[in-house]
């Protein structure tokens, strides 16, 4: 395939990765805990929603969004429907968690699960420009510009990320190659080594027999 072929798809594909924001709807039962695991780049500001079903005063739900570091982005407890906002200065893989705690009296039935749709954005998605134009005065078409100019950046940044981690990813191969490498000689000398050792210790046994001179 030509390259003036794979260029606007790549570059389709890397505008709706960047701009899009991830939306999710699930059931929760009682007592169980259930985390969403999301990519942030560096510098990103991060918005969300949530919402709860209504459910019965025996169970509560609690959220907490924690960094790679297991430190504390954002909490709520006996969470039901709300936004949070906050922003990162590195590269994180945040884990945003849900759990459901209730005590079930004795020969009770168990509460329905509960139903929570969630939805974060971050990035260029996390902006809003419509304030951004208030703010500074901008024409429509200039909070255009501006946003595919974030747009933009957004996809260099993305590329040199994905670059950067490929050439750890590389060096990562290339020195288990290394190690593995020295390992087989290391394994082979052994080897060698314990033959060696096998074979003289066979030919002293047998002598001492008097099997062979």
């Amino acid at each position: 395939m030509e390259l003036e072929k794979i260029l606007p798809s790549t570059l389709f594909f890397c505008i709706y990765f960047i701009s899009s924001a991830s939306g999710i709807a699930f059931h929760l039962a009682p007592n169980t805990k259930k985390c969403l695991r999301e990519e942030v780049q560096k510098d990103d500001v991060v918005k969300g929603e949530f919402e709860l079903s209504v459910t019965t005063p025996e169970i509560k739900t609690d959220l907490l969004i924690l960094d790679s570091k297991g430190h504390k982005l954002y909490g709520k407890e006996d969470a039901q429907k709300g936004k949070f906002a906050f922003s990162v200065d590195e590269y994180e893989m945040i884990d945003i968690c849900f759990e459901t705690k209730t005590e079930i009296p004795y020969g009770h039935a168990p509460p329905p699960p509960r139903e929570i749709t969630f939805t974060i954005r971050h990035g260029v998605e996390a902006k809003n420009y419509e304030d951004i134009a208030k703010a500074e005065k901008l024409k429509p078409m200039e909070a255009e510009l501006r946003r595919l100019e974030d747009l933009s950046d957004a996809i260099v940044d993305s590329f040199n990320h994905m670059r950067k981690r490929e050439d750890e990813m590389r060096g990562t191969n290339e020195q288990t190659s290394s190690r593995v490498l020295y390992f087989s000689v290391f394994s082979m000398l052994c080897l060698l080594g314990l033959t060696t050792w096998q074979v003289l210790y066979l030919r002293r046994f047998f002598k001492a027999k008097k099997l062979i001179e």
